[in-house]
């Protein structure tokens, strides 16, 4: 009776493990072959027994999987908070923003844009919310980090991957992992809007950067320079070289 007994908290126990986790401990298992792997319970609802409380009354039903799933997606995503562009940390700027201060401002810049003939401003703004996402899993891979740009895009396709089945799969997620690859393919005028924004954000916070701490940030004008696509692009970014220009 014993054994049964401690199967089944064995078992529940390790339903509790959030689906996000399993992901890195199954990473983890993969690099230690010898290494068992206690992620990988059962969690259906039908196989947990009942909720009870102290006076043995059933108590209320977790939470749907649909709530369950869309709360381990967006704790996931809180990395996106906390993980600073790498490209500004190399470069040893001071506080320098995260992937989500970019990923916001992209977002605004599709909000405050003119409406273009063929372009879908909403779409642009879910676009620019996704564009970086993989990024909470593989983190800011740069230019400078010596990854192809097949390896980064492996990387990044496997984390996406992972993070549309942590939250359920279905519409949302179907319409997240579709925004994240035509984005990438640069396939649609929406994407290409983005991509410009995306390019936009980084000047523009590099400006930002040269007024408040001093830096000399060049070479990002420089790698962004010829390479816009759109008729905003082009403007916008016309703009902001002639702030700059006014304040050296």
């Amino acid at each position: 009776m014993r054994n049964v007994m401690n199967r089944v908290f064995f078992s529940k126990s390790l339903s509790l493990t959030p689906p996000h986790l399993r992901f890195f401990h199954l990473l983890a298992a993969a690099s230690s072959p010898n290494r068992a792997v206690h992620c990988m319970a059962d969690d259906s609802p039908l196989s947990q027994p009942p909720n009870r409380s102290g006076d043995g009354s059933v108590s209320a039903p977790p939470p749907s999987p649909a709530a369950s799933s869309a709360i381990d997606f967006l704790s996931l995503c809180s990395r996106l908070k906390t993980t600073p562009r790498a490209g500004w940390v190399k470069r040893d700027v001071k506080n320098p923003e995260s992937i989500a201060d970019h990923m916001y401002r992209m977002g605004l810049m599709a909000l405050v844009s003119s409406d273009i003939p063929g372009v879908n401003r909403d779409k642009c703004m879910k676009m620019a919310i996704v564009h970086d996402i993989a990024e909470a899993i593989v983190g800011d891979i740069t230019p400078s980090c010596g990854v192809s740009k097949e390896e980064k895009n492996r990387r990044e396709s496997e984390a996406l991957e992972h993070m549309c089945k942590l939250l359920g799969g279905g519409e949302r997620a179907e319409e997240i992992a579709e925004l994240w690859r035509e984005y990438e393919a640069n396939a649609s005028p929406e994407a290409k809007v983005v991509k410009d924004f995306d390019k936009l954000e980084m000047i523009l916070q590099a400006l930002e950067y040269e007024q408040e701490q001093g830096q000399d940030l060049e070479e990002f004008f420089q790698s962004t320079a010829g390479k816009f696509q759109t008729d905003i692009g082009k403007a916008w970014a016309l703009e902001i070289a002639s702030r700059r220009r006014k304040r050296q």
